[in-house]
């Protein structure tokens, strides 16, 4: 099998910081909108209480700077792209940690105003952050074959694999 070789910024999507800059910005004007102007589906706000929308939010917010932190701390200990598979750290549970920190950072602003509007667009951005995923795995597996597949089998792409 042919591997390729790919440098850096060539193992991403292409153009993928348009699509890391203007998410967040469609995300949080919609939110925003949504949750404290028009206020257009944020009714169950009534039935669950502010402090608890607060705490969860927060919680989430924690958790997803600790995969961004982890992610950050592993992929990029030298300023060169990896010869080797990254296995070790956060990747040994979550194939993606820093899109799943990422996306975890979304949520926690849903559980803040509970809007429907934003959860419906919250679904949206994580299909792009997943076809950014497949994009990336697919460079993977062409550099690395048989050890990334073997990798995919035992680590969850989005979640951790309880029977690894």
């Amino acid at each position: 099998m042919s591997v390729k070789r790919h440098e850096g910024h060539e193992r991403e999507i292409p153009n993928a910081h348009i699509y890391h800059a203007i998410l967040p910005i469609i995300f949080f004007l919609i939110w925003f909108l949504d949750s404290s102007v028009f206020k257009i589906s944020i009714f169950l706000n009534n039935y669950v209480p502010f402090l608890i929308r607060v705490i969860l939010c927060i919680s989430v917010i924690a958790i997803s700077l600790t995969f961004i932190s982890l992610s950050h701390q592993v992929l990029f200990k030298s300023h060169q792209p990896s010869t080797s598979l990254i296995t070790n750290g956060i990747l040994g549970y979550v194939r993606n940690p820093m899109y799943l920190g990422i996306l975890l950072i979304y949520v926690a602003f849903i559980f803040l105003s509970l809007s429907l509007i934003s959860i419906g667009l919250f679904v949206l951005i994580f299909l792009v952050y997943n076809w950014m995923a497949n994009f990336e795995e697919k460079i993977l597996e062409n550099l690395f074959g048989e050890e990334f597949l073997e990798y995919k089998k035992k680590v969850g792409k989005w979640l951790p694999n309880p029977f690894k």
